[in-house]
């Protein structure tokens, strides 16, 4: 193995801590860099043959690595491209590598004057990762925009181009992290963004922001503006202090979970679904909980004192330490709330 993958710069016991932008984790037995389809399908045929675990990273922006590390081969996509495919008086199509830090593309779109996907401006990663959890904030989520993907099928061992209604979207979830998790390495994603302003209603959160500002007309790099200034307000930069961002999902109940809560606390935030369920906020429920702002010097986490959703890498040593830290607020929770958390980073293998 280490023989025939030498050309493609195959890298052997690397630290997989400088691939998570929590700073923790054991090492890879082997690591590659692809930034071409080819190599990709080639290094997926040949670990196949050598019986070898295979795992596809991005930027590392929501992705634990555990103490033991990773005993296979970590590929991490370098696939670049940007390309208008196709446009009109009102939509254009944008096929993207799956490579392409996603901001960066966040960034050309708007100053094309293209709408869709502003309000997930500067989250970190790649653009390849964002249908793996359906990546969303303040309103927009990528299933609103995705047409199409193309990925490489390790059960056909070939490349295969998958629909935004076959990707399974839900709340934070796809068939990549669910049914399908690593039978699909995505390669490139086309979508469909808008040459119209962006309209309101606004999430509830740049809405107060916007009205604060004094702000009544909208365009993307407007709202762009707005959205960076509210997160980078309340949540820190990955490459300054260790963190992977929201790390639990806001949790969906069903309407008694919430009585239940509004029999002790009189204002829940709360927002009603289409099925009937309800979304509760994670942050609201940790913060209760009595975690807002909270320094746990026995495993060296905290929460972030903006945004208690957010946990930080203070000085923790593994990820024995951070898995303590965030088994202690989930246990507190469920037992305050009957509310079980779900992480939204990958903690892996």
């Amino acid at each position: 193995m280490v023989c025939i993958l030498r050309i493609m710069d195959l890298q052997q016991n690397v630290p997989l801590s400088a691939y998570s932008t929590m700073r923790l984790g054991g090492p890879a037995r082997y690591l590659l860099e692809v930034h071409n389809t080819r190599d990709l399908a080639d290094a997926v045929e040949l670990a196949k043959r050598h019986n070898l675990e295979i795992i596809m990273i991005g930027g590392g922006s929501n992705i634990i690595w555990r103490d033991e590390g990773f005993p296979g081969l970590v590929i991490a996509n370098r696939i670049k491209g940007f390309e208008i495919i196709s446009d009109d008086d009102t939509g254009c199509y944008v096929d993207i590598g799956a490579g392409e830090e996603w901001d960066s593309v966040v960034d050309r779109t708007v100053k094309m004057g293209l709408s869709g996907i502003e309000c997930l401006s500067l989250i970190p990663g790649t653009a390849g990762a964002t249908p793996v959890q359906n990546v969303g904030a303040y309103g927009q989520d990528i299933s609103q925009t995705l047409m199409t993907l193309i990925a490489y099928d390790t059960k056909t061992s070939s490349l295969v181009t998958l629909t935004g209604s076959e990707c399974g979207f839900a709340y934070r979830k796809s068939i990549f992290n669910t049914s399908q998790s690593r039978r699909y390495y995505i390669t490139s994603i086309t979508l469909l963004l808008n040459k119209s302003n962006p309209m309101p209603p606004f999430y509830s959160t740049l809405a107060s922001y916007l009205e604060k500002q004094g702000i009544k007309q909208y365009t993307p790099a407007i709202i762009r503006d707005a959205v960076i200034a509210i997160r980078r307000q309340r949540l820190p930069d990955p490459a300054i202090i260790p963190n992977t961002g929201s790390f639990f999902a806001n949790p969906i109940v069903d309407s008694s979970v919430l009585e239940s809560i509004k029999e002790y606390y009189n204002q829940v935030p709360n927002w009603p679904l289409d099925n009937g369920l309800i979304k509760l906020s994670a942050a609201w429920l940790i913060d209760q909980a009595g975690y807002n702002s909270f320094y746990d010097p026995e495993t060296g986490m905290a929460t972030w004192e903006q945004q208690p959703l957010v946990f930080v890498n203070r000085s923790a040593r593994s990820t024995a330490d951070l898995i303590k830290f965030v088994d202690k607020i989930r246990r507190t929770v469920k037992d305050r709330f009957a509310v079980e958390l779900e992480p939204e980073p990958l903690i892996l293998p």
